[in-house]
């Protein structure tokens, strides 16, 4: 069967059928063929065969391989007699044909197998591009292509003593009859006999791949009766073949007959179980619901911190070295660890760089205020779908470079394919089954052979790790929300939230100048807290510690004296202690008596002594200040530089506008513009009404090569609502229509169409006057009329 015969199978398949190939591979569709023909020419394309090729698992794969190696077309109980070979015997043939069944149902509706039941085929390109099948090596007639002809005969005649020379015949029949004989298993049979047992140890370890392998002075040439090392014994009777100077092969035939008639050593119908400790499913719960907690308040600490004092984006892109491990202690974190907050803070549009800094969205601000369960949801998605991998974080590239968080380099296109390809492994165990590594590896090598397995493997390796630090999974075992993460229904946060603690809205304060959280606070409480106290220690209970410093920076975001005391009086389940409420009095006291505006910049103050101490003090010579009034210094430092020159002198100044106003300067407004990314899953299915009109589209230029001309006459013209409706009607029923469109000049022209769906002001159809899918703007279709089928 040809190409042709290809095309036309596909021309008999129905349409649900052709809808269901388009939903399978749907680079088919893009763009869409004009006609049946170019569908079969794009499917057979080796790009489009790879594709499909990649996404197959092994045993639909191995049936593939079988089917590809037989001479001709083959049936079902062919191949189900093949596949029993390599089966272990503890699956009945049952199991096995109904494997076999939904196999070859995949291939023939991905349309990698055709023809009638009883006489299958591979479609046309994919026997080339399965090359090398079941690691296999080239055929006999590949091996010895470039033997010379007198070579040839010496191989014949050593393998044949009945071969006459046959080089008045041509080299190709000397090829073609060598090929024969090492297909036979009988004389491959006697050629092995006639080796040595190191030389058929040699061979055995080439049967089941690879089948090549490299040798000095592999083109030497020898006869059987002068071969002494075990290479040159399977060279000089033609169980080996040089490909190469230094590179031997195991011809295909030989390797069939050795392998007993498998094709393949060990085959399951069924991908490998997971394997692993079994837990209690609640516990795993709720341990993963506290690591998803924990996650949440991390990346709102990161936002808030870097929205006060935000790091740098480097020249090149990313976060600095140094910036890391800085918020990792802030965070009290490993590296890692720290580098994954950061990454999915960035990919949920949270965190983004604006004008050299990393800062806060505007983003996080509509996210802070939401419930946890939904904070996490938002979180979990995005590290679902985003295409980095966080993982490589401080490893180093092929320049020997460090690979920064944040950095472009660290973007890997499989890694949200292999991400979720993993969360599906998890949602598919067992209740209570936290499976090893070492078993999510095995299925997802079962369920996607094909891929590169080295960055595979890492990229799985870092996604548990990182779905356990999340809280995706809990002591190893896939948590219930985690599971919906996988699913993408929708019920993550509501699955999440009966798990959460409660947040506490009070804290007890104590003496020592220290704060106790007796659990997780409000959003509203932990942000006041954290502005006016720093966090000394995390765990059950979290314990703050006010100071000077951090009662100025609350005094700083504009807050007064009594605005503290009253936040603490409402949320305290204990008095106000007096060493605080001094504490918070003397700072607020000093706080802004010295008052620093620009001129470049100059320091006022109501008290001259205060300003005479200042000018006496050593440290502020390289202020250059000189006085203008009893109550002015002017200096040639900015304002900012001022303002923190005297901090670190041990004064408390404030900034003032040039009104005379105070500048406030609030810890937590500054933001930058961010996106957040979209979800991404592992396999995207195209929309079914762009299928049904790409399917649609084909069919019309199957039954017409030329496209169809509008009615003559005046172009339509109808009212807006009544175009709507009809347009909606025809989609609805699969009707044609014919439409008035203006083009991006103006002009006004005709089109004959075949509507698939209409959405955000746009109709998506098939334009038969163009034989094209296209999408028109609503706006330009100036009227509707109906036209036959």
């Amino acid at each position: 069967m040809t190409g042709t015969d290809f095309a036309e199978w596909l021309r008999g398949r129905s349409d649900e059928l052709l809808r269901a190939l388009v939903a399978a591979r749907p680079e088919l569709v893009t763009p869409v063929p004009a006609h049946i023909d170019g569908l079969a020419a794009r499917a057979s394309s080796p790009s489009a065969i790879g594709r499909a090729l990649d996404r197959l698992d092994r045993f639909t794969l191995a049936v593939l391989e079988t089917l590809a190696l037989r001479p001709g077309p083959a049936d079902r109980e062919t191949l189900l007699s093949l596949l029993r070979r390599a089966v272990p015997a503890d699956h009945d043939d049952e199991t096995l044909g109904s494997a076999l069944d939904a196999a070859l149902g995949v291939l023939t509706t991905r349309a990698l197998v055709y023809g009638a039941a009883d006489a299958l085929l591979p479609a046309p390109g994919v026997a080339e591009a399965l090359e090398p099948p079941a690691s296999l090596g080239p055929p006999a007639v590949e091996v010895f292509r470039h033997h010379p002809p007198e070579r040839l005969d010496v191989l014949l005649r050593d393998i044949d003593p009945a071969y006459e020379d046959g080089r008045a015949d041509g080299e190709r029949p000397a090829r073609e009859r060598l090929a024969a004989l090492l297909a036979d298993p009988a004389t491959v049979a006697r050629l092995v006999g006639e080796v040595s047992p190191q030389a058929q140890t040699a061979l055995n370890e080439l049967v089941w791949g690879p089948a090549s392998g490299r040798l000095p002075n592999a083109r030497r040439e020898v006869d059987a009766a002068n071969a002494q090392s075990p290479i040159e014994q399977l060279l000089a009777r033609g169980l080996l073949g040089a490909t190469g100077e230094e590179t031997v092969a195991l011809p295909r035939e030989v390797a069939l007959v050795l392998r007993d008639g498998r094709v393949h050593r060990d085959l399951s119908p069924g991908p490998p179980a997971l394997e692993g400790s079994v837990r209690d499913q609640d516990l795993a719960d709720r341990t993963a619901a506290g690591q998803a907690f924990t996650f949440v308040r991390m990346v709102e600490e990161l936002c808030e911190v870097w929205s006060v004092d935000p790091p740098g984006v480097l020249r090149t892109g990313g976060l600095a070295i140094r910036d890391l491990r800085r918020t990792a202690q802030l965070l009290d974190l490993p590296e890692w660890a720290a580098g994954l907050v950061v990454e999915v803070a960035h990919a949920a549009g949270l965190v983004a760089a604006g004008e050299g800094e990393w800062l806060p969205t505007g983003g996080y601000d509509g996210w802070r205020i939401k419930a946890t369960e939904d904070r996490w949801a938002v979180l979990a998605d995005a590290w679902a779908a985003m295409e980095r991998a966080p993982g490589l974080i401080g490893e180093r590239d092929d320049r020997d470079r460090p690979m920064n968080a944040l950095h472009p380099d660290l973007r890997r296109p499989g890694a949200a394919q292999t991400r979720a390809r993993t969360l599906a492994v998890l949602e598919a165990a067992p209740p209570g089954l936290a499976p090893t590594p070492e078993s999510v590896l095995a299925r997802l090598a079962w369920e996607q052979p094909r891929r590169r397995p080295a960055l595979r493997d890492r990229l799985v390796r870092f996604a548990l790790r990182e779905a356990e630090h999340i809280g995706v999974t809990g002591l190893g075992v896939p948590s219930s929300h985690g599971r919906a993460v996988a699913r993408g229904d929708g019920t993550t946060a509501g699955l999440l939230g009966p798990l959460l603690p409660e947040a506490v809205d009070h804290v007890l304060l104590q003496a020592d100048l220290t704060a106790v959280a007796p659990g997780p606070l409000t959003t509203d409480l932990g942000r006041r807290l954290a502005l006016m106290a720093d966090v000394e220690s995390k765990g059950g209970a979290t314990v703050y510690r006010f100071s000077e410093q951090s009662v100025r920076r609350a005094l700083d975001a504009g807050h007064s004296a009594d605005d503290l005391l009253t936040v603490l009086e409402r949320h305290s389940a204990t008095p106000v202690p007096q060493p605080l409420r001094y504490l918070v009095t003397d700072v607020a006291r000093r706080h802004g008596r010295i008052r620093v505006g620009t001129a470049s910049a100059y320091i006022r103050c109501d008290d001259p002594a205060l300003l005479d101490e200042v000018l006496a003090d050593k440290r502020a010579h390289l202020l250059r200040l000189r006085r203008l009034a009893p109550t002015v210094l002017a200096s040639k430092t900015s304002r900012a530089a001022l303002v923190d020159s005297l901090r670190a002198m041990g004064y408390a100044p404030v900034a003032e506008s040039l009104e005379g106003d105070v500048v406030v300067a609030r810890a937590d407004a500054r933001r930058t513009e961010g996106q957040p990314a979209a979800r991404v899953t592992a396999n995207t299915a195209p929309d079914p009404e762009v299928v049904a009109a790409a399917v649609r589209a084909m069919r019309a230029g199957d039954s017409r090569r030329r496209p169809v001309e509008a009615p003559e006459g005046q172009v339509p013209r109808s009212p807006a609502t009544a175009t709507i409706s009809a347009l909606q009607d025809a989609i609805r029923q699969g009707t044609r229509v014919w439409i008035g469109y203006l083009d991006s000049q103006g002009h006004a022209t005709s089109r004959i169409l075949e509507p698939a769906r209409m959405e955000g002001g746009y109709l998506t159809a098939y334009d038969e006057t163009r034989a094209t899918v296209h999408r028109f703007a609503l706006h330009r279709i100036t009227g509707i009329a109906e036209i036959g089928r």
